[in-house]
């Protein structure tokens, strides 16, 4: 059966490939952007099947009247995901207080306000799927990107208490957790605090690291539909190998360290 899909940032990289490939297999997709004249194309291709929707998630009634919006357009809504989101580049003693704010309005407050407005429509109907675009930094985290790593986390935080709440209504939830992919996440659409040059080394380090071939967004089209179309999809998916194989290796030295100190940890228990 086909889906009927709400996206957020819609206009590149992974918003941009999912939603085409969607309309390609024949779902229909309420597709939001900042600029929707960036969407006329798949307009023009696909006619009714895409809802082209102004919107910046920033803004929390506009976000939630989208929402309402596809539903009552479509008359239904299987799958929404939680894709707007950038990447803010800065150490933390480098990263203003208006630069944290604005990250975690979009990454954060954005998708939890998308996925308030839109779980009172998929329990009327009797379920439905909430995906959320997280990232590897949201279940590790990386020298210069600390206040990005506290949006993802956050944003996997409260997924992951939600997932208990409305499974008993039939929703699912899903965190996609993707790898460094090409996309424009670290290019004009990234923010940047002004650099101190004694954390110059660490972006070195960083701009200097490969982790090999780097995906396209494109890439990530089947393992999506996997994950939309499984009967019990994942509460996590991690995207692509390079992200697969270095979180497995954070969690494990996170057990490591935890099971080292476990009789200090015990040690707090009450006589």
């Amino acid at each position: 059966m086909s889906k009927t899909w709400f996206i957020t940032g819609t206009s590149r990289g992974f918003g941009r490939a999912w939603t085409t490939a969607a309309l390609e297999r024949g779902d229909r997709v309420a597709a939001t952007a900042r600029d929707s004249s960036a969407l006329d194309d798949l307009v023009d291709r696909f006619g009714d099947a895409v809802l082209p929707i102004r919107l910046d998630v920033d803004d929390r009634d506009a976000g939630i009247a989208a929402v309402h919006q596809a539903h009552s357009h479509f008359g239904r809504l299987d799958v929404v995901v939680n894709n707007a989101g950038y990447g803010h580049f800065g150490a933390v003693e480098e990263t203003t207080e208006d630069e944290a704010r604005a990250q975690m309005e979009t990454n954060f407050f954005g998708a939890l306000w998308i996925t308030q407005a839109a779980i009172p429509l998929l329990r009327e109907q009797g379920g439905g799927h909430i995906v959320q675009v997280s990232s590897i930094g949201g279940v590790t985290a990386f020298p210069g990107l600390g206040i990005y790593n506290a949006s993802k986390w956050a944003l996997e935080g409260f997924t992951e208490a939600l997932e208990r709440e409305v499974a008993g209504f039939g929703i699912k939830t899903t965190l996609i957790e993707p790898s460094a992919f090409a996309t424009d996440w670290a290019g004009a659409s990234a923010g940047r605090s002004q650099a101190n040059p004694l954390y110059q080394p660490l972006r070195d380090a960083m701009a200097n690291w490969s982790g090999g071939p780097t995906p396209r967004a494109d890439d990530s089209v089947e393992a999506l539909f996997e994950v939309v179309d499984a009967a019990e999809p994942p509460t996590r998916l991690l995207l692509a190998s390079q992200g697969y194989d270095l979180v497995l290796a954070s969690h494990e030295q996170r057990m490591a360290t935890w099971r080292a100190w476990e009789k200090t940890s015990r040690s707090a228990d009450p006589e």
